[in-house]
């Protein structure tokens, strides 16, 4: 994978995720769910858009997206695009969702993202993504009927990335961090009325692919943050 540097890659190709990954997970918000759950046994997730290739070991999850995957309905012409993979679970009322991603930032737009859908045309996608306009950058997309293009940090000398997304009834919040303990607010959003929502890990590659993106965590928490914008 681009994204890894080739010692971190040899040693996660020999060793394990778990070895080399782990010591960007020492403080993670919640359990991992991804160490609960098998191909042959995902539990309370599901996909939308299975993708042809991927793998399950040791609470990492590794997703290979096709060439021409993503979640956008573009602004400019309406052309909407709902095809990249998408690994998720049902959730009602508040939450606290969380994952560390690395991504293959070898070909644009190429991102992961933990995403909040509500419907086919209601969705929100945070993502680190190999932004056309600013490289490896926090991405948000907002879409309601249409989508929006939110760049955000730019963060070129990163490798993997925390994201968080906070429900509060209608409102969420898309907090991100480097080392997962320290948290930054990337934008605040409404969204339409649902009592329940799908919340995951979505895998990407619009423009030159295939890509292989790797999710080292994920945690879904159901409580109420009292501070959207500080996040506790």
């Amino acid at each position: 994978m681009h994204s890894l540097k080739v010692p971190c890659l040899l040693l996660w190709l020999l060793l394990g995720p778990s070895i080399v990954l782990g010591q960007a997970t020492s403080s993670p918000v919640g359990t991992n769910s991804l160490s609960h759950i098998t191909k042959e046994a995902l539990g309370v997730f599901s996909w939308m858009n299975p993708p042809k290739q991927y793998t399950l070991s040791e609470g990492t999850l590794s997703v290979t997206a096709e060439q021409g995957s993503d979640f956008f309905i573009n602004p400019e012409d309406q052309t909407p695009a709902a095809n990249a993979p998408y690994l998720y679970r049902e959730v009602r009322g508040d939450f606290v969702a969380v994952t560390q991603v690395w991504p293959n930032f070898a070909a644009m737009w190429n991102a992961c993202a933990l995403m909040v859908h509500l419907d086919e045309r209601n969705w929100i996608k945070f993502a680190f993504e190999n932004s056309d306009a600013t490289g490896p950058s926090v991405v948000s997309v907002v879409t309601r009927g249409v989508s929006d293009d939110a760049n955000g940090a730019i963060l070129a000398d990163q490798e993997s990335l925390w994201l968080k997304i906070i429900r509060k009834g209608d409102i969420y919040a898309l907090h991100w961090s480097a080392n997962g303990k320290d948290y930054k607010l990337a934008r605040l959003a409404a969204m339409p009325e649902y009592s329940s929502v799908k919340i995951g890990l979505e895998a990407q590659c619009p423009a030159e692919g295939p890509a292989e993106h790797v999710f080292s965590h994920f945690s879904l928490e159901k409580k109420t943050v009292e501070n959207l914008r500080k996040g506790f």
